[in-house]
């Protein structure tokens, strides 16, 4: 579909070069040509999905398989274990509790967010448990959006206070020791319109119990730096509150401190912006962080509070072949995370001795949660990989062992399939890891479907982990493939620097090079060969169809980002500069921008492969005016020989929190799709 009415094309000069951009239009999600392009663009791609007949043995596999428990790591306070689980049968994870040594007793329902909505679109996104565990504060969103309400549940009545705190986005509560109240973080109050930024002029505040919210006061805010965020943090002891302060998708953060009681001034301790700083803990005034400065792969040091100049910083763990992806102060000891080939290995230093250990996980795989404590002991972690649902454990910090809390590995007998990984050389002979799931029977005769996925991004690792639907794709005889681009954390700090900003190519090289690899290996070949990524991996298979559209047989593009020209006007997007470039104000970036934003490549005339455009309309970190000027551009560059469908999905976000109900209407559409267009099997009644 095209837009049939008379109108004035906009033109912008960037840096002399003249831009049109004839679907600007469609920049305004409130105006009635906006609402009947999507209209319009659902009933046709309706007409098309509900015609394939595979569709109800796709989705009657995926009901059973999206049906099974699902665990959560949970958080110990006061002998319980406070955690999210999903038994199989709801559209949402709902909270519980359990005493921590009857951990295999049923548990008690303390929240349930599938009696917030008819349809479960109200999602329990944060939670946390006062030092007593007799209160628990916590945060939903309703239809995918990022924005919370945080409320408050007593824990022996199970019924909710009259806490009501709005504005707030990405934030956890974070409670004073007398349990009187909890820091957080909240922002001015929302612009309906969906297109304004909302996420500047952050602010800290502190809720007193019972209180109503415009009495909260207000604890720290940065009006001469609105771009900043702030997450608190109380420390251990109850002496310090901690700001872990960032700058949108920055990898530079700070740190902030004052003393918790009292009205003293803030101490800027780490205030540069020159690197990572991650708060880990403290013993007294000595604090512990995580940070990349002179160390691309990671270290931790600790220092005095006095004297916090990195002069005097005293090195806790030295930088490692590895990089150190995350870690977590635990009763005398570090957890540390560490990625090896893009997949987790857990270690322990104890701090007293200063030895090391390693953990024996119970397969290779992703840590998918680590919950410990500077008061404790234990430790729990959720586990999993492309044939292991996530399982959650207990590790006995001092010893080592490891044990089962709950074990979602045996709902299904995975024996016919196997993962595997291998390494493939890209376009500048970079080796890049590839992960690839298949039935332990495939035979290498280049007729195989294949289905690739990849990010690319933000310093964001692609590990191993469970998909109901991928695990549907590799038992109709499908190979599901995870490519590790550059761009990710996968190899530290420079792996992330080979794919942003000037390198971004290196990214779509890498992902052209793993269809490649596939198609040279005899594990297909192009007609059967389809392409998924979504947000920074829609960008990704979107660039790819652009300029490879010979490699592929079929492209699912999910909530994309698509115009790198004009990305960074919209809502949190000018966040994202950092990491792709601003082309209004750089000319230098403009020319690397404009050279692969897919909404500036589309060659008229030219035949794609079949895509399938998804976005929904509470969208609010990719607007969905992204994927609906690709689908127009689209679609008036086509000769109509394959299809191009948009899908825009109702009370829906940009994925997080969105119910299982709707995961499998969305699934079952895509997997359909890809079965006609790359004949990936028909699934066994």
């Amino acid at each position: 579909m095209t837009d049939k009415t008379s109108r004035a094309v906009p033109v912008e000069n960037f840096h002399g070069v003249l831009v049109a951009d004839p679907f600007r239009w469609l920049e305004d999600p409130m105006s009635d040509e906006t609402k009947e392009f999507v209209r319009n663009q659902n009933v046709q791609t309706r007409e098309v999905l509900d015609a394939l007949t595979v569709r109800h043995s796709i989705r009657k596999r995926l009901e059973t398989l999206w049906r099974l428990p699902q665990y959560f790591t949970p958080v110990k306070a006061a002998g319980r274990l406070f955690f999210l689980q999903n038994d199989g049968q709801k559209n949402q994870p709902a909270l519980y509790v359990v005493d921590a040594d009857q951990a295999g007793d049923t548990p008690r329902l303390l929240v349930d967010p599938n009696q917030m909505s008819d349809n479960g679109t109200v999602a329990l996104t944060q939670y946390s448990v006062r030092r007593d565990g007799t209160k628990v504060a916590y945060a939903t969103a309703k239809g995918g959006s990022d924005w919370q309400i945080i409320r408050v549940v007593d824990v022996e009545s199970g019924e909710n206070e009259t806490d009501f705190i709005q504005w707030c986005k990405f934030t956890t509560p974070a409670w004073h020791p007398d349990g009187s109240g909890f820091f957080y973080t909240r922002f001015p109050e929302r612009d309906e319109s969906g297109v304004a930024d909302q996420s500047q002029n952050a602010a800290v505040y502190f809720h007193v119990l019972g209180t109503d919210q415009s009495a909260d006061e207000l604890v720290y805010a940065r009006p001469d730096a609105p771009e900043l965020g702030f997450y608190p943090h109380v420390s251990h002891d109850g002496k310090y509150l901690f700001l872990h302060v960032t700058k949108g998708t920055d990898r530079e953060t700070r740190l902030y401190v004052r003393e918790l009681e009292g009205s003293g001034e803030w101490q800027r301790v780490l205030d540069k912006g020159d690197a990572k700083y991650s708060l880990l803990g403290n013993e007294g005034s000595r604090v512990y962080i995580q940070t990349d400065l002179d160390a691309p792969k990671g270290r931790i040091v600790s220092f005095d509070l006095r004297s916090p100049e990195p002069e005097h910083w005293t090195e806790v763990v030295a930088e490692q072949d590895l990089p150190l992806t995350y870690a977590d102060f635990a009763k005398d000891a570090l957890l540390l995370l560490y990625l090896q080939d893009a997949h987790h290995v857990m270690k322990v230093r104890q701090l007293s001795s200063g030895d090391d250990y390693e953990v024996e996980l119970p397969t290779v795989g992703s840590i998918t949660g680590l919950f410990c404590s500077q008061r404790d002991e234990d430790a729990y972690f959720g586990l999993t990989s492309f044939l292991y649902p996530v399982s959650v454990f207990h590790l006995n910090i001092a010893t080592g062992a490891v044990s089962s809390v709950w074990d979602a590995s045996a709902a299904f007998d995975v024996s016919p399939y196997v993962t595997k990984q291998v390494f493939y050389e890209s376009k500048d002979g970079t080796k890049v890891p590839m992960f690839l799931t298949h039935r332990r029977d495939l035979a290498l005769n280049s007729d195989n479907p294949v289905l690739i996925t990849g990010y690319g991004g933000f310093n964001i690792s692609r590990t191993p982990a469970f998909s109901p639907a991928a695990l549907q794709f590799v038992e109709q005889g499908g190979v599901y493939a995870l490519a590790n681009l550059r761009g990710g954390s996968e190899y530290g700090e420079a792996w992330h620097r080979a794919g942003m900003l000037e390198n971004k190519q290196n990214v779509f090289d890498d992902f052209q090079s793993a269809a490649e690899y596939l198609i040279r290996e005899g594990y297909t070949r192009p007609e059967r060969t389809a392409i998924i990524g979504g947000s920074n991996g829609g960008l990704l298979v979107a660039a790819c169809m652009l300029q490879r559209p010979d490699l592929y047989g079929a492209v699912v593009c999910q909530v994309p980002v698509i115009d790198m020209l004009r990305y960074h006007r919209f809502t949190v997007g000018r966040y994202w500069v950092g990491e792709y470039g601003n082309a209004e104000e750089n000319k230098e970036q403009f020319e690397f921008m404009y050279e692969y934003s897919p909404l500036h490549n589309v060659v008229q005339g030219r035949v794609y492969p079949p895509i399938l455009i998804t976005t929904a309309d509470s969208d609010d970190r990719v607007v969905p005016s992204h994927p609906y000027k690709f689908t127009a551009t689209l679609q008036a560059a086509s000769p109509g020989v394959n299809p191009i469908l948009l899908r825009v999905e109702t009370e829906a976000g940009h994925g997080a929190g969105k119910p299982i109900s709707k995961l499998i209407d969305e699934q079952t559409d895509i997997y359909a799709f890809l079965a006609d267009t790359i004949g990936s099997g028909k699934v066994s009644e």
